[in-house]
């Protein structure tokens, strides 16, 4: 298979590829193909396949030995996953699995209304925690405007108890008559109280890292309020910053 040159950079698409590799093993140690045979399949240099070995070892997910080849660097302890991009948060169901712990409904939230910016108090809610290998590592509020909210009523994956590879902006962004232009984020610390502890099975107290995420249109409009408490034993977040062009 070669990789098509409008579908990005070669050595992202085979990073990819062997990341989601590494993910869904259950393999602690899983070995990954050699460079020659990843250059054949793709239709690659091997220095291409390189560098796409070397995103992999920076993000901690492989090791590489000379004489004995390149291999997963998890334990299954710890979930890590880069984000760049809009389209890679509406991926995060590659390796991971919501379940919806309360239903969407329609309740009273000034808080979140106001950030929402709604001329009313009502938002529409869904609480869900996240899992990887079967290991809830996130549990996450969503707040949406009625409106939007009302587009995915009836899915079957915001109902009490579903379990699906879905996230809610990728059950949205397809349903909203303008799509999903980007997020503002925001990231601190904060105390796992008993509903989210029970839900992420942690320690009532126990330090969480919460990233609230405000998703908006490409006309500027506010449709989704997340806001995600992370097991920090379990959770790495990572960003890199580039020096800009002048």
């Amino acid at each position: 298979m070669t990789v098509e040159p409008s579908a990005g950079p070669a050595y992202q698409r085979i990073a990819e590829s062997l990341r989601q590799t590494v993910l869904r093993s259950p393999d602690a140690e899983v070995r990954l193909p050699t460079e020659a045979e990843l250059a054949q399949q793709y239709g690659v240099s091997r220095q291409t396949v390189r560098r796409a070995y070397q995103e992999l070892v920076a993000d901690g997910l492989v090791t590489r030995t000379p004489g004995r080849g390149s291999f997963a660097a998890r334990d299954g302890s710890q979930y890590l996953r880069r984000f760049g991009t809009v389209e890679d948060l509406m991926s995060l169901s590659v390796d991971t699995e919501m379940e919806v712990l309360a239903p969407l409904a329609r309740r009273i939230d000034i808080e979140a209304a106001g950030r929402l910016g709604l001329s009313s108090d009502a938002v529409t809610t869904v609480s869900f925690r996240r899992l990887h290998l079967g290991v809830p590592f996130c549990v996450t509020d969503v707040f949406l405007p009625p409106d939007v909210g009302s587009l995915i009523a009836d899915a079957p994956e915001v109902q009490r108890g579903a379990r699906s590879s879905r996230t809610i902006i990728g059950l949205l962004d397809p349903l909203l008559p303008d799509p999903i232009g980007g997020a503002d984020q925001t990231i601190t610390v904060a105390l796992a109280d008993t509903r989210v502890a029970d839900a992420a099975e942690c320690d009532t107290g126990e330090p969480m890292l919460r990233i609230d995420r405000m998703y908006r249109t490409v006309g500027g409009d506010a449709v989704e309020l997340a806001v995600s408490r992370f097991v920090t034993s379990l959770y790495s977040y990572r960003s890199s910053l580039r020096r800009g062009r002048t």
